[in-house]
Parts: structure tokens; C-alpha cells; sequence
């Protein structure tokens, strides 16, 4: 993690960050560079995410919480659905028939993901006071 000590906090930076792109994305106009640029910008910022999410968060939740072994591999699941939607936009052009579809598929998935762990395995990692890291 680049920016502090606070793994939550982090990726709670990260979350805005990702955010501000897709935001971003959808006052670019249509069938443009830009267009393919940001969804650049958001594949090497949501993998750079969930290798911290896989090396600092899951292996948290696996020892600290209950069920933490279910709840991290569904967290890998759902990373698993957001990288095939970026390996399907990485084949495509901004011009392309389904470029628009697959980021708004993207961003439902990415928004599913982050309110799951803003909203339930932050707060339960830091009710269950973790440790000074979380």
C-alpha cells in the first residue's frame, strides 16, 4: 500500500479513486480515445486494487472473522468477475458495439463490490478490532 498505513482507509482511497474514473468515462464522449484511455486507467488501477485486496485484506479476514474463508472467497469471486470484464474490454475499441455495455456491466459489478465491503467487511474488520493496520 502506497499511501499510509491504514489498509482500510486505503482501499477506501482507492474505492473514490476508481469512482472519479468512471465518472470520468461517462463525460467522455462516446466512441472516443478518451474513452478507451480511462478504461486503461481503470484496468491498471482495479488490478493494482485487488492485488492489495489479495496480499493485505483477505488473509485478515480469513484469520479474524467469522466465516472468514467463506467471505474472502466470495470476495475473490467477485474479483474474478470484474477481471473477465476487463479482459473483454482490453479486446475491444471504444468503437465497438459492446464496449459501452461491458463498462456499465464493469461499473455495476465494481459498485456491487465495494458497497459489499465498505458497507460489511470494513465495518466488521474494524469492530473486530483487527489491529492498528485495519
Amino acid at each position: 500500500m502506497g499511501h499510509g498505513s491504514d489498509v482500510i482507509a486505503e482501499l477506501s482511497t482507492d474505492h473514490r479513486e476508481v469512482d472519479e474514473l468512471f465518472e470520468h468515462f461517462n463525460h467522455a464522449p462516446p466512441g472516443g480515445e478518451d474513452r478507451k484511455r480511462l478504461v486503461d486507467a481503470l484496468t491498471i488501477e482495479l488490478v493494482r486494487h485487488f492485488v492489495a485486496e489479495e496480499q493485505y485484506l483477505y488473509p485478515a479476514v480469513r484469520e479474524h472473522l467469522a466465516e472468514g474463508d467463506a467471505l474472502a472467497d466470495k470476495e475473490l469471486e467477485d474479483h474474478a468477475r470484474v477481471e473477465q470484464l476487463l479482459d473483454d474490454l482490453q479486446q475491444c475499441e471504444a468503437t465497438d458495439k459492446d464496449f459501452n455495455r461491458l463498462v456499465r456491466e464493469l461499473r455495476t459489478e465494481v459498485t456491487a463490490h465495494v458497497d459489499d465491503k465498505e458497507n460489511e467487511l470494513f465495518t466488521q474488520l474494524r469492530n473486530g478490532s483487527v489491529g492498528p493496520a485495519f
